[in-house]
């Protein structure tokens, strides 16, 4: 059985967050993608613990149900400590197999920082002994450190990580099996070291409102009957040994659509490929300032390998654009308009969930039951026919349909046929 999972978001109880971002939003918007299976994002809030505590129901062993899409429990936290004589910025994801469980994390954990500041805590507290602490209360909980490549807060950000997973968990490195490479990095730039070859890559929303769910996720293949009885070891046991029979594929961002793909200074309205950067020695070609150093420089610091290089072990992806991009530069609208809005509604609710419509769903029913226009951005979009703006400094990037005439020609003839 094929389950969608994203595995990162959060809370109406996070900074920066959707007041929607409450149970049956997320569940909504879950059914609307064809994600069955969501983490909860930010335990270690009390509020938010009464509210997943009232809604979901126990399924199976470490996983919960509210009207029809399991979960998981798990908390982003930011780990910030003195580490090898720099100040470390982290974000970690930790999953945990039931409530039991969370209300003693939380308890141990409070003595770090304060667990109602913020959905996403700051935990003075290296991430090392975060992962001795986590495991020592259950061996059946997950550690992965969250968008593994952003400058700020990130296990190999160019401001405040690290070199290698070595270096950042010491003896705890044998318990991280995994990380989330974040909506800036795809896996193809993840395999250019060889480091990490063991390591399951996983990729999942980070969202901050429901709309955002589903915006990266992954596709697990999964026993029908452990998806009533044992999704959660099943899930666990699959990212820990990194099983290619099971875990599908991912599903991405173009990874130049991140806001931290480029170098760049925001303030200036620059974005340079490292290249470019590296020859003006990592300063702004306009004030002079220092750049922030993105993702693909840094990967292009720690690689080595070249990009095409793919390793045998690899879990592959597929990379798209949310559906409602699509519909809103096809019509010619804002995403966040309300016909935007009522033509993607319509669609999911007339034909199937987002992800059917964007990867399993044939051109010849997408070209028979959807606006031409908006079909042909669909079909343009999985080919991988599209203009590029990477994004810089904080700055999302711009990922546009390539509408070349004759390719609109060559669609057009299609629904002629049909």
């Amino acid at each position: 059985m094929k389950i969608i999972a994203d595995l990162h978001i959060h809370s109406k109880y996070s900074r920066a967050t959707s007041r929607e971002m409450d149970v049956p939003n997320i569940v909504r918007w879950a059914k609307h993608k064809g994600i069955g299976l969501m983490a909860t994002g930010d335990f270690t809030h009390p509020l938010w613990l009464q509210e997943l505590k009232r809604y979901l129901k126990p399924v199976g062993y470490g996983f919960y149900e509210y009207a029809g899409v399991n979960f998981f429990l798990n908390v982003e936290v930011c780990n910030i400590y003195n580490k090898n004589g720099r100040t470390r910025r982290i974000h970690n994801l930790i999953f945990a197999p039931g409530f039991d469980v969370v209300d003693r994390i939380n308890l141990k954990i409070s003595r770090y920082g304060n667990l109602f500041s913020d959905g996403r805590p700051i935990l003075s507290l290296d991430s090392e002994d975060l992962v001795k602490i986590v495991l020592d209360i259950s061996e059946d909980c997950m550690i992965i450190p969250a968008h593994a490549w952003t400058p700020h807060f990130s296990v190999f950000g160019s401001n405040s990580g690290f070199n290698s997973l070595e270096e950042c968990f010491g003896e705890e490195r044998r318990n991280v099996h995994s990380i989330e490479t974040g909506l800036s990095s795809d896996p193809k730039m993840n395999w250019r070291l060889s480091g990490l070859d063991e390591i399951t890559l996983i990729s999942n929303s980070d969202a901050h409102s429901p709309g955002n769910l589903g915006r990266e996720v992954n596709v697990f293949n999964i026993d029908s009957s452990l998806v009533k009885t044992d999704l959660y070891r099943e899930v666990m046991r699959i990212i820990k040994t990194k099983d290619k029979n099971k875990f599908l594929y991912t599903v991405e961002f173009f990874p130049e659509e991140g806001k931290y793909h480029f170098d760049g200074h925001r303030v200036c309205n620059v974005g340079l490929h490292p290249k470019e950067s590296i020859s003006n020695k990592d300063f702004c070609k306009k004030c002079g300032r220092k750049l922030t150093i993105g993702v693909l420089h840094r990967i292009e610091e720690l690689a080595d390998r070249d990009e095409d290089f793919i390793p045998e072990n690899s879990i592959g992806y597929k990379n798209i654009i949310p559906l409602a991009e699509i519909i809103a530069e096809a019509l010619n609208l804002g995403r966040g308009t309300i016909s935007v809005e009522r033509e993607y509604l319509d669609m999911v609710n007339r034909i199937g969930p987002e992800f059917d419509i964007m990867i399993n769903i044939s051109e010849q029913e997408l070209l028979r039951k959807i606006q031409p226009k908006i079909a042909e951005g669909i079909i343009k979009t999985r080919r991988g026919e599209v203009r590029i703006e990477p994004g810089y400094d904080g700055v999302y990037g711009k990922i546009s349909i390539d509408w070349a005439e004759k390719e609109t020609d060559r669609v057009q003839e299609q629904l002629v046929l049909l």
